[in-house]
Formats: C-alpha cells, structure tokens, sequence
C-alpha cells in the first residue's frame, strides 16, 4: 500500500507591525462607535429639552399675517413666556378654531370698553393712549358699547385696527384665561428686529 503524502499548508502569520496597525485601528473604531453613540445621546436629550420647553415654558411662534403691524410683522419669529397674569398692553398668544393668534390685551376682566366711530378706545371712561397704533380704525366691530368684560376673560385687538379681526368682533370676542397661551416677551426673529416686550 503505498503512503500519500499531502503538504502542508503554510499559515504566514501577521508581523509585528501588522498586529500593531490592526490595534490601532479596532480601537479607533471602538473610540468612534463610543463618540457616535454619546453624540447622538447628547443631541436627544437637547431636542427633548428643547421640545419640553418649548411647548411647556417658552413657546415659539412665527407671526402670520399683518393684523400686529407695525408692532410685529408676517414671518416674525417670537418666543411666548407662561404666565398666570396679564395688564393692559401686554401681547397674548391665543388659541383659537385650532391656530394660534397674537393680539393686545386691551381690557381686562370687568373692565368697561367704548369705541367710537373713528375707533378711539375708552376704557373704564377714559381715553387710551395707544402710540403703538399708526391709524385708528373702528374695523370689523359689531359689539354695542358700552361692553363690559366679562370675568375670567380679556378683550384683545390688533394693532392694525382697520383689518384685524379680534375681540372687536363676535366671531372672536373676548378671550377666556384658559385659551392664553402665553405672552410675548421676546422677538428672535429678524436679528435686525430683536427685542423685549
């Protein structure tokens, strides 16, 4: 019977320097993946923070429409605080038929309201001194007046008397507390425009 013989396979194995390169670059990978994995942690806990925020201390809104000029204009961008209280000449975010609305708190609850034909705002008797108004307007107004404020409630109007629809209005009329989102304390939006309310 004769023997067969089979070679034997030659295992080159990796040399020092090789072993070393391979090293290196599994625990880059590894230092990488442990990067990766922390960044994306961090930036989650941001946007959730943010979020959180957001909807619950600092709402954000972008203006739509002229109703507030010149006071705030289409595509200004704000930042609403949350706040228990309102005065007079505050700006409040309101939610209504599903939008969000930001107009003037004029009146607060129990309050007295008059507005004559050329839109003049008597409040309680006296004649409101509104500088941040450019042309008086008595607008879309079919309340009769005197009109008293009911309580719990605010009467809010635009800026831009002749077109805004607001409290002047019975589409709208006066806002009821829990429909206020916010006030608006801060303009982000033109950098050219930022300011504090």
């Amino acid at each position: 019977m004769g023997m067969i013989h089979r070679k034997k396979k030659e295992v080159s194995l990796p040399t020092k320097s090789q072993v070393e390169t391979e090293r290196k670059r599994y625990r880059r990978q590894k230092a990488y993946n442990k990067a990766l994995r922390g960044t994306v942690y961090v930036l989650t806990i941001v946007a959730a923070v943010s979020v959180l925020i957001a909807t619950l201390i600092l709402p954000v809104l972008q203006i739509e429409g002229t109703s507030m000029e010149p006071t705030l204009s289409n595509g200004d961008i704000v930042l609403l605080t949350k706040t228990p209280r309102f005065d007079r000449g505050d700006l409040c975010g309101f939610t209504w038929n599903n939008k969000l609305l930001i107009k003037r708190v004029i009146g607060l609850p129990g309050d007295w309201i008059e507005i004559d034909i050329d839109g003049n705002v008597y409040l309680n008797g006296d004649k409101l001194k509104e500088p941040y108004v450019q042309q008086m307007a008595l607008g879309e107004c079919d309340l009769e007046f005197p009109f008293q404020v009911p309580q719990e409630q605010y009467f809010v109007v635009g800026d831009m008397r002749e077109s805004s629809i607001d409290s002047r209005n019975s589409l709208i009329g006066c806002i009821p507390k829990d429909q206020i989102v916010g006030k608006v304390f801060f303009r982000v939006w033109p950098f050219k425009s930022i300011r504090f309310f």
